[in-house]
């Protein structure tokens, strides 16, 4: 342990300094200069770590305050957001009670009424969007809620005063208060969508260690340890828990049992940050043929593996989830149909129909080429979970043929498959408008789940 702190003495400085910093209570300030005597390192070595602490969310550095170690959010299924938030969501400035930034709030109160009838929607942990009010203001504040004043005014000095004393900010925003709750509502329905991409550090267990060996160990020790989990690649970690190569049954074909794995595993290898989407990784995988991702932090230290299996479940599960807010690419599917074309033929065939849509036009106002691609796209994959019956990514799109498509138009996509594969499929799409052919594409996919 290093004296004083609690922190195991074989970690790195660096690892030290994280330690210590997770140690310490939610509130505490957090200096350089401290770090560095407490720890014995250098006030670089101490700020280079407290910065890699903020980016892991555990700190925060706050003007006029300093840094101060703070609870790390996660990515729940609560939306609750601090006032911090909401004043960089509005472009804000504070005026007041920063030291309560970091505060939750449970509600927002938008003060388009007298305060006599706004008093009753007003509480504990609330926030009070409203103009140049002082008395609202004031009243808010002793009811122990925040203030968001519209219209860029600010507040008096007394009105400060009492924001500092009751940790309570005041956020001055230059916005109307239409347009402040607007962008309060455009930032949380982003939030919702992203809480739909579900990210590699959402389904690795970091605290759970992974199966690893050591570039010391032989060949032997590895075949050892591929009978006792009946798994066939590992993670080859150095003395700091960084990924030094990855040591498969391949690797070991010609080697010799007395060998070391540094001399025969594989250098250098794909690895996955933490917050990459699962899909991401899954084209990765699939491309590279590989069935284990090392999952590494940005001084490529292991965090943790991640299989193609538990990939495919991820995705599996991620597909059956309530829709939690609409993407683009949701909005311009809106209103297309599908339907089975039975034509007397042995080839499946499916027609996708709808109509283009104001909001679609690109800047010579005919529909956007980019929006024409994403739609060819989707029908492709729609197409190809129906006949190939698994999850696959998008791995080339070729448009050889693209014409000016009107707006109001309808279309009719037919895709149709000119290769179907354990691997990857190959499926032409047409798009045909009121004119005849508008479009034609070739999209390769690759299957995730051969």
């Amino acid at each position: 342990m290093v004296k004083g702190t609690g922190v195991d003495a074989s970690l790195t400085k660096h690892e030290q300094i994280l330690a210590a910093i997770e140690k310490l209570d939610v509130g505490s300030k957090i200096s350089v200069r401290a770090l560095a005597k407490s720890l014995g390192v250098s006030e670089g070595t101490a700020y280079k770590a407290i910065k890699d602490a903020e980016t892991a969310g555990i700190v925060s550095t706050r003007e006029r305050i300093g840094t101060v170690r703070i609870e790390k959010r996660s990515r729940g299924t609560a939306i609750q957001l601090t006032f911090r938030e909401v004043a960089e969501m509005v472009e804000g400035q504070v005026h007041g009670g920063e030291m309560g930034l970091d505060k939750p709030l449970h509600k927002f109160v938008i003060g388009a009424m007298e305060l006599e009838a706004m008093i009753r929607y007003i509480d504990e942990g609330s926030l009070l969007i409203v103009g140049n009010r002082e008395s609202a203001h004031r009243y808010a504040l002793e009811q122990g809620a925040g203030v968001l004043v519209t219209g860029g005014f600010a507040p008096g000095e007394d009105m400060k005063r009492l924001a500092d004393e009751l940790a309570l900010p005041i956020i001055v925003s230059r916005y109307d208060t239409f347009t402040v709750a607007s962008m309060i509502n455009r930032a949380m329905y982003d939030r919702l969508i992203k809480r739909k991409i579900m990210l590699v550090e959402d389904i690795v267990a970091m605290s759970k260690p992974a199966q690893v060996l050591m570039p010391a160990d032989t060949v032997a020790a590895f075949q050892r340890l591929s009978v006792q989990t009946g798994l066939s690649r590992f993670p080859v970690i150095d003395e700091r828990g960084r990924v030094a190569g990855m040591m498969t049954a391949k690797d070991a074909v010609d080697a010799t049992e007395d060998q070391t794995l540094d001399r025969v595993m594989t250098r250098h290898p794909i690895t996955v940050a933490p917050n990459i989407a699962v899909a991401s990784a899954a084209h990765t995988m699939a491309s590279e043929g590989i069935d284990l991702l090392p999952v590494v932090d940005r001084h490529r230290k292991l965090l943790g593996v991640v299989s193609r299996r538990d990939v495919l479940d991820a995705m599996k599960y991620a597909g059956k989830q309530q829709e939690t807010g609409q993407t683009f690419d949701d909005l311009m599917w809106d209103g297309f149909e599908q339907q089975h074309v039975e034509e007397g033929t042995d080839q499946l065939e499916y027609r996708y129909i709808g109509k283009m849509m104001p909001q679609m036009s690109g800047p010579l106002g005919t529909v956007s080429e980019g929006v024409l691609a994403a739609l060819m796209t989707e029908a492709a994959r729609r197409f190809i979970r129906i006949v190939g019956k698994h999850d696959y990514v998008c791995e080339s799109l070729t448009t050889y043929f693209l014409r000016p498509v009107q707006i109001d138009s309808d279309i009719v996509m037919t895709p149709r498959a000119l290769e179907i594969g354990r691997k990857l499929s190959k499926l032409e799409v047409e798009v045909v408008d009121g004119r005849g052919l508008a479009a034609k594409a070739m999209i390769t996919v690759q299957t995730i789940d051969p």
